[in-house]
């Protein structure tokens, strides 16, 4: 049986089913309107690029990336190895980074992350091989399970957009916790993925939530009075 993957057809058959089974998401989409899909590299180089961007900027994490694309241009894990702790600072990778990157290829080359078996998995399975690798956690194993296979059941409940998005969607007073996140997304299903695709939607045209909005009184003006110059007098 084919597995179903969330590709252009089937996100707007996800939006149809979350707009009736949530109330709060038929709003959205009336609001913002339906988001784009998104896609990144399956295999090593979709890793590794999440691996890049770890505690950097989105800016820095591109230059990086770039700079690894060039060095490597295969992508392959075993090119990968090849590389001098130099040639890998050079590219901008900190300590850290190049023990995961390694780690990461050598999982592959080894066997113990195999993509092709990997499509054969249910999520739960997916998840727990590919956080085998050091540097690999829970949210980067789902986000890349998201965007490089499309899975369209994936609900990241670590992602503090969508954690932030949620609230005010749902207008909770208390921001949910993973847990809390996962049990509001439980009516989302099978289409978890779609939905958190519009909670970063709806959450980048959001207004700016983090100040508080003043409200102010408009005040009468009250201008200071006009002096009046004084005629001076004829004198007699």
């Amino acid at each position: 049986m084919a597995q179903i993957v969330l590709d252009p057809a089937n996100l707007k058959k996800a939006m149809r089913h979350l707009a009736k089974v949530d109330p709060d998401f038929a709003r959205a989409i009336k609001e913002v309107g339906h988001p784009e899909l998104r896609i990144v590299p399956s295999g090593f180089g979709g890793l590794m690029r999440s691996i890049c961007g770890q505690q950097v900027s989105v800016h820095a994490a591109r230059a990086i990336w770039l700079r690894l694309e060039a060095a490597v241009p295969s992508m392959e894990p075993a090119d990968f190895l090849k590389l001098t702790d130099e040639d890998l600072r050079a590219i901008g990778l900190s300590a850290p980074k190049m023990k995961y990157g390694r780690s990461l290829a050598s999982d592959i080359v080894e066997g113990r992350i195999d993509f092709a078996q990997l499509d054969t998995l249910d999520d739960t399975a997916a998840i727990t091989m590919l956080t085998q690798a050091k540097g690999i956690g829970p949210w980067t194993a789902e986000i890349y399970l998201m965007f490089a296979h499309a899975r369209p059941d994936i609900m990241p409940g670590l992602d503090l957009g969508l954690v932030i998005a949620a609230q005010h969607l749902k207008k909770l007073r208390k921001r949910p916790d993973a847990k809390g996140l996962l049990k509001i997304a439980e009516q989302w299903r099978p289409w978890r993925s779609a939905a958190a695709l519009l909670l970063w939607h709806y959450r980048r045209n959001m207004p700016d939530w983090s100040k508080k909005e003043v409200q102010t009184v408009a005040k009468p003006i009250v201008r200071p009075a006009a002096k009046t110059k004084k005629k001076a007098g004829k004198k007699k």
